[in-house]
C-alpha cells in the first residue's frame, strides 16, 4: 500500500515538473483593469518572423507553445464586437499589411494544429492594420497601452482596440 501511494505522490508532483520541460519558451500573463493575456514569448533568434517562421495566411498561436488565453473579468468590446465576460484562446492570421484576430471558446490548445477542427467555436473576427516598426523586438511581446492590446515581433506590430463594459 505504501509503495502505491509513494507512486501516487510522484506522479502528481513530477508530472507537472514534466509537462513544463515541454515548453520552449518562457511564458508571462500580462494584465489591464479586468482583461488578461497569459502566452508564449519565443525569440526572434536571427529568422524572419512574418512571411516565413509564421506564414502569412495561417492561423498562429500569437506565441509559442500552448495557444494564447484572454480573460475578460466583465463584457468587452473588442474591435468594436461585443464578447462576453470568459476565457477565450486567442488565434491571429498574420497578413503583411494586416492581421485577423480570433477568439475561440476552445481553451487548452497546443499551439493552432486543431484549429480547423475547433473552428466552429469562434466567438469574435477582427481584422486590424499592421504596423510596420523601424526597431526590431527581439521577443513577442503582448502589452496593454492607450486602451489597445499591443502584440509586436520582430518588425511588426498590431494595436487591438480593446475595453471593458
Amino acid at each position: 500500500m505504501k509503495s502505491v501511494l509513494f507512486a501516487l505522490l510522484a506522479f502528481v508532483f513530477i508530472a507537472p515538473a514534466c509537462a513544463q520541460q515541454q515548453r520552449k519558451s518562457p511564458h508571462e500573463t500580462v494584465s489591464d483593469g479586468g482583461i488578461s493575456v497569459t502566452y508564449g514569448r519565443p525569440y526572434k533568434k536571427g529568422r524572419d518572423i512574418f512571411g516565413s517562421l509564421e506564414p502569412y495566411g495561417k492561423v498562429w498561436r500569437a506565441g509559442a507553445d500552448e495557444a494564447t488565453e484572454i480573460t475578460f473579468a466583465k463584457d468587452a468590446m473588442l474591435a468594436g464586437k461585443h464578447i462576453k465576460a470568459g476565457t477565450y484562446t486567442l488565434f491571429v492570421i498574420p497578413e503583411a499589411k494586416e492581421w485577423t484576430i480570433i477568439l475561440n471558446s476552445e481553451l487548452k490548445q497546443w499551439g493552432a494544429y486543431e484549429y480547423d477542427k475547433i473552428k466552429g467555436k469562434n466567438v469574435a473576427q477582427v481584422k486590424v492594420p499592421v504596423i510596420n516598426l523601424d526597431q526590431v523586438v527581439e521577443q513577442f511581446t503582448i502589452r496593454f497601452a492607450g486602451g489597445n492590446m499591443i502584440m509586436e515581433w520582430d518588425k511588426t506590430q498590431v494595436k487591438l482596440p480593446v475595453m471593458l463594459h
